[in-house]
């Protein structure tokens, strides 16, 4: 419809080409409240409640006009107008222009029309309205939840009705689907279960009916402590009656959950346990006053979802860890984050072992993460002794008496207790089991890692399922045919999924409910970063976007912060470091943050200090960053980029000496990195050089051009130390776009420079060359580095382009500059390029004493590039001038040197020119093995040219061995034999 849509994510359709774009789950709240109020004029206090709960920031009133003048400009002329009203604003337009109103209407319209068959229209049309939960994309606050849940009860309250109606008419099967959906979002509606009961038997599904039930009584019991109310009785009595029409009751039926129906008391024998959900069974278990028979251990524990899969590995832990036959810690903690099955997997193994246990089975969900409030400790006590049989006036009423009479119950007892969703340590405290043969399982977000310490608790992190399991689940919801006729689909939606089973339980029931869809449907709406959160929710609360909104809401200040400024850092992986430079704090509060995130699962530790994300909670921290102020994000970027400059310039620094250092342009990093040598260099930028290389990218996108073309300038010559030579063609690539965008002569031309350097490298010698000419043209000496850097190029370029003669005359040029204007930035690259060079060109005596006199430069600088540059130059040389025995000891030193500095591309660039050398020397034999491992370096370096070049050499060299064995066969047989 065009207009306003509140039922789902809320979106503005100015027409029915689509939705206008309204950025920020802030601004849509906004636009949401006018719409949900249209026509009143809303107060600033009740904008503040419904963006920011309880506390709105100091920035609340200018924020708040900020989206209302936004929200005018997309207004404009779609039929709505937006005005300004003491106190607040007021929204004006056609009330059936609001999908939510629409729904009110045809809903009381639905009251009034005589007939089932026309009210059934009416609700048809009101319930087909919705698209998902209602404002499902705003802020979790207590407001957003109050004005969905009032929508939410409407709609039970229709889809009851809308049931009703098709009993009377006989077509009761068109309500099941849309029944079963919302029973299975809240089982805990009566009249809803009801109406699904009545609408399964009619339809002839009698065991899905009594099997409902069941699943309903037991719900009941397990988190309200209720037996089932009189609405849910008749419509039991009726399937066992065998009332093929479903009879309903006279009465409308609403929407309320059993717990505030009042529909009949529990069985006398069965009184409502205090507070939430527990479950108890074995020795001396409750009775269920339904069935009249003794209690399965199992039923009192949670249904384990359907489509569970794997976890073999994770079972076999639980068993030795927990089994009552086994001798492990007896006290478990099964961490994960949101989604990840932790529940399904403690409760499938608990179901299948509980019988093992002689005195039964404990089960308590202490709610830790829920958006209604967690379990208080005193309600759970409750819970876990009324399931140990103490009833009514033996309940203590003290927190304290309670856990002393709970340690005396499960004293000297076998007992399994499951503590589901924990908050954290506190919460659990007084619910541990005394009895040293009892098991306890806790299952939560949070590592608990206080219980680690002080109950000596196993933990097992839960993480993704493998892509096979994944892949499993998919079928299993899905049937294997359907997920093997789309099998690229159907990887990349596991993918999309994070391996995650709720997020794939969510997208394989969007694919079930709707037969028409392909795979590659799904697959291209969740490709789409803006809305992957708001497909993969639902209308309950057990969306992906739930989830981690609830986590949010237990973090630490610093850690929440920081989970919304990662969504700046473009890399896979953050550093310690660099999350203190997000944060603009020392690397203590940082790392701080870092643990915390990681306790919850939001991050993990992928090695000491490094932290990676999975693409759902990166998506989730984008959203959060979205509601902050621009500033905000803009600000943590360039603090991120200058963290970069500093870190990245003072590793070239070390690798290379000499060539300027970009200082941070506004901020002074607090925390950098430690590499105080170049083996660490190296550790160092192999890890990091994807975050770099996407940060220039990133900070030319975002118009940071000065940042971003520094960073590739002094990343280029750490790139250069440690190879990965198409990494760094594609950073300087960027760099170059951001230069050009500056547009400063010394910048195009540095990276002018740099990128031909690059280009060169990889064997794409035009674009090379042209760059480099470029670079020349456009400086003259007057611009001191920039022009010799040019130069430096442009005599690279010409060399390897076949133009020795040219390349040897601008190597002298650069080498002539450098000596005559005092610049020695470029000294050390310009020494060794003209070593080269003059070696080319059979002068090898002035390439020995400029090898000598660079390697003289560098002398406080031993373990740089460019010292064991001039040392394996000098050691060549001598090679050259054939003084093997001076040539041997610069060999042995430069090998000592690599190892050391770990320079893999430096030793093996000397190895292949020691080989050619002992092969011009008539040593094969010697020469063939060591171009041989020269080859396997240049291969681990992914250097294609030289590869091609090495593997040509190493061909014709075995060739040659290969033609010489006879020979020296025949030379080395004994006469005797001979003859």
């Amino acid at each position: 419809m065009v207009g306003i849509r509140l039922l789902g994510p809320v979106e503005l359709w100015p027409d029915e080409s689509g939705p206008a774009p309204i950025s920020g789950a802030k601004r849509r709240a906004v636009l949401a409240l006018l719409a949900y109020d249209l026509g009143r004029c809303v107060p600033v206090e009740r904008f503040y409640a419904l963006l920011w709960g309880a506390e709105p920031p100091v920035h609340a009133k200018a924020a708040l006009q900020g989206h209302v003048a936004a929200l005018r400009k997309i207004l404009a002329g779609t039929g709505f107008e937006l005005l300004t009203r003491p106190p607040g604003y007021q929204l004006i337009g056609a009330p059936h222009s609001v999908d939510a109103m629409l729904f009110r209407h045809l809903a009381e319209r639905a009251h009034t029309q005589s007939g089932d068959q026309a009210a059934s229209a009416s609700c048809r049309q009101a319930l087909g309205l919705w698209r998902g939960a209602a404002l499902a994309d705003l802020p979790d606050t207590e407001l957003r939840s109050r004005m969905a849940g009032e929508l939410d009860e409407i709609r039970v309250g229709v889809l009851v009705e809308w049931a009703e109606q098709q009993l009377r008419l006989g077509t009761a099967a068109a309500a099941i689907p849309a029944l079963e959906q919302c029973v299975r979002a809240d089982g805990l509606r009566e009249p809803t279960v009801a109406a699904l009961i009545r609408c399964l038997h009619q339809a002839g599904r009698t065991s899905d009916a009594v099997a409902a039930y069941h699943e309903a009584r037991m719900r009941l019991d397990e988190e309200l402590g209720i037996t089932p109310g009189a609405v849910l009785r008749e419509a039991f009595t009726a399937v066992l009656g065998g009332d093929p029409g479903g009879r309903v009751p006279a009465q409308r039926s609403g929407g309320d959950k059993a717990v505030a129906s009042g529909d009949g008391p529990p069985a006398a024998d069965s009184p409502a346990a205090p507070g939430g959900a527990v479950g108890a069974g074995g020795a001396g278990g409750a009775v269920d006053a339904t069935s009249g028979g003794g209690l399965d251990v199992r039923a009192r524990l949670p249904r384990v979802p359907a489509g569970f899969v794997g976890r073999a590995a994770e079972t076999a832990w639980l068993e030795r860890t927990c089994g009552p036959d086994g001798s492990g810690a007896r006290c478990a903690i099964v961490a994960g984050a949101a989604g990840s099955g932790k529940s399904a997997l403690v409760v499938r193994w608990a179901r299948e072992s509980a019988e093992r246990f002689a005195d039964g089975c404990l089960f308590a969900d202490l709610r830790g993460f829920d958006p209604a409030g967690a379990t208080e400790p005193g309600d759970a006590l409750g819970q876990l002794l009324y399931g140990l049989g103490v009833r009514g006036g033996d309940l203590p009423e003290e927190v304290a008496a309670r856990a002393a009479l709970y340690r005396e119950r499960t004293r000297g007892r076998r007992l399994l207790v499951v503590l589901d969703n924990a908050a954290g340590s506190r919460q659990t405290a007084d619910l541990l089991p005394a009895g040293p043969d009892c098991s306890v399982i806790i299952t939560s977000r949070n590592s608990l890692e206080d219980l680690i310490v002080t109950e000596g608790a196993a933990l097992l992190h839960l993480d993704a399922l493998p892509p096979a399991d994944a892949m499993l689940m998919l079928e299993q919801v899905l049937t294997g045919q359907r997920v093997r006729e789309e099998p690229e689909a159907a990887r990349r939606l596991v993918e999309l999924c994070d391996r995650l089973p709720l997020a794939l339980r969510i997208a394989a029931s969007r694919l079930a409910a709707r037969p028409g869809w392909t795979l590659a449907d799904l697959v291209e709406e969740l490709e789409d970063e803006q809305t992957r959160l708001i497909a993969l929710d639902t209308q309950g609360t057990t969306g992906v976007r739930t989830a981690l909104s609830v986590t949010h809401r237990n973090l630490p200040a610093d850690a929440a912060r920081l989970l919304a400024l990662l969504a700046v850092h473009p890399g896979a992986e953050v550093a310690a470091t660099s999350a203190a430079a997000l944060l603009g704090s020392d690397i203590g509060r940082a790392r701080d943050a870092l643990g915390s995130l990681a306790a919850y699962h939001l991050l993990n530790e992928s090695a000491p200090g490094r932290y990676g994300r999975h693409d759902l909670v990166r998506l989730f921290g984008a959203e959060l960053l979205e509601d902050e102020p621009a500033e905000t994000g803009r600000a943590a970027f360039a603090r991120l980029l200058d963290h970069y400059l500093v870190a990245v310039g003072r590793c070239s620094a070390i690798v290379q000496p000499g060539p300027e250092v970009h200082e941070p342009l506004e901020f002074v990093p607090r925390a950098l990195p430690r590499t105080p040598d170049v083996r660490a260099v190296h550790a160092w930028f192999q890890a990091e050089e994807p975050v770099i290389r996407a940060l220039v990218v990133t900070a030319t996108e975002r118009g940071e051009h000065e940042r971003a073309w520094r960073l590739a300038h002094v990343a280029s010559r750490v790139y250069l130390s440690t190879g990965r030579l198409s990494d760094r063609a594609g950073c300087m690539r960027a760099g170059l776009r951001a230069a050009r965008l500056c547009g400063t002569v010394r910048a195009v031309a540095t990276l002018e420079a740099c990128t031909a350097d690059a280009l060169i490298d990889c064997g794409q010698l035009d674009e090379g060359l042209v760059l480099a000419e470029r670079a020349v043209e456009r400086t003259t000496p007057a611009d001191g580095n920039a022009h010799i850097q040019a130069v430096i190029a442009f005599a690279m370029a010409h060399y390897h382009a076949g133009n020795r003669e040219a390349g040897y005359a601008a190597s002298e040029r650069a080498l002539d500059l450098v000596r005559t204007t005092g610049l020695t930035e470029y000294a050390a690259r310009v020494y060794n390029n003209a070593i080269g060079f003059k070696g080319m060109a059979g002068e090898h005596e002035a390439s020995l004493l400029l090898a000598r006199e660079a390697r003289e430069i560098l002398r406080d600088h031993p373990h740089s590039s460019y010292y064991l540059m001039a040392t394996f130059n000098e050691g060549v040389t001598l090679m050259a001038l054939g003084r093997m025995t001076e040539a041997q000891l610069v060999i042995a030193e430069v090998e000592e040197l690599c190892r050391v500095t770990g320079s893999p591309r430096v030793l093996a660039e000397f190895r292949s020119v020691h080989a050619s050398t002992l092969h011009d020397r008539g040593q094969v034999e010697e020469a063939v093995p060591l171009l041989r491992t020269a080859l396997e370096m240049f291969t681990e370096l992914d250097d294609a040219i030289k590869v091609t070049r090495v593997r040509g050499l190493l061909d014709a060299w075995e060739r040659e061995l290969a033609g010489a064995a006879p020979a020296r066969a025949a030379r080395d047989t004994p006469a005797a034999e001979a003859s």
